[in-house]
């Protein structure tokens, strides 16, 4: 008996030293930015490579009513891509569209001007702040968020669209700016039984993205999720359920397969091009 207990040590100190790697590779740090006399903060988790690689980013936006900690264990990239760094983005006091139309909860600017841009200046520096901290890929940057993140994660398409290499907004349908959308990959997730956002008006939606980036048939890509490949290089994947308004479990993993695929897509039109 006493030959066991060394071997029994040593397992149990690799599987600490195994536990104690994976939570130093998704350590979160609260940051703060001052954005027009107004403290902003955010998550942000960060690899130890990221000042000497180059690093993709993706951003994370909660939906209205909820936080950059719940964006966080909903969303759960920083886990599923530890590679990358993501940051969540906190929300100020916001009027709501459908719900809280006084502006107590926490939300992000609906358009352009509203708000006085005080969102997209935010993100701008935050963005900013990374490429002067770190050696970011500036063709792996991308956009996630779900609800009223979902629709600032289109703002920032129409916006913002040449930062972007992909982006996968969630329970949101931006028909007012749908115009102004260039095309761009995107990976859409709704529902069915959504009381919120009807499912009508993110199909109509949809329709609209697989109109811009030229789609094609679609086919299933992974699980209940469909693809449809694009004349333009820049494909449509939806994933429907039947969930209502909640942002489903199985979809950050999907959502990280999705970024992770136009990333390698990118580089490979670059490697051709050389």
């Amino acid at each position: 008996m006493s030959r066991q207990f060394p071997f029994k040590n040593l397992i149990t100190c690799i599987l600490l030293s195994i536990v104690a790697a994976s939570a130093e590779a998704v350590e979160q740090t609260r940051r703060e930015w001052m954005v027009d006399g107004v403290v902003r903060e955010a998550l942000v988790s960060v690899p130890e490579k990221a000042k000497s690689e180059l690093t993709p980013v993706v951003f994370g936006f909660h939906g209205h009513g909820g936080s950059m900690n719940n964006a966080a264990r909903s969303f759960r990239f920083h886990e599923l891509w530890p590679e990358a760094i993501v940051v969540y983005m906190q929300g100020l006091k916001t009027p709501g569209q459908l719900t809280d139309l006084k502006g107590l909860r926490a939300g992000w600017q609906k358009e352009k001007g509203d708000q006085m841009d005080r969102d997209l200046k935010f993100f701008d520096a935050v963005l900013l702040s990374l490429k002067t901290d770190y050696r970011i890929d500036e063709s792996q940057i991308y956009s996630s968020g779900h609800s009223n993140g979902g629709g600032f994660t289109y703002l920032l398409w129409a916006e913002r669209s040449e930062t972007f290499a992909a982006v996968a907004p969630s329970g949101s349908a931006a028909l007012k700016i749908r115009t102004r959308l260039k095309p761009k990959a995107v990976f859409h997730v709704a529902g069915e039984n959504d009381p919120l956002v009807k499912y009508q008006w993110q199909k109509m939606m949809i329709e609209t993205l697989k109109e811009l980036n030229q789609c094609e048939e679609g086919k299933t890509w992974e699980g209940k999720a469909m693809l449809f490949p694009s004349k333009t290089g820049n494909p449509v994947i939806t994933l429907i359920t039947d969930q209502g308004h909640k942002f489903p479990a199985e979809a950050p993993p999907l959502i990280v397969k999705f970024f992770k695929e136009q990333a390698m897509a990118e580089r490979n039109e670059s490697d051709r091009k050389r």
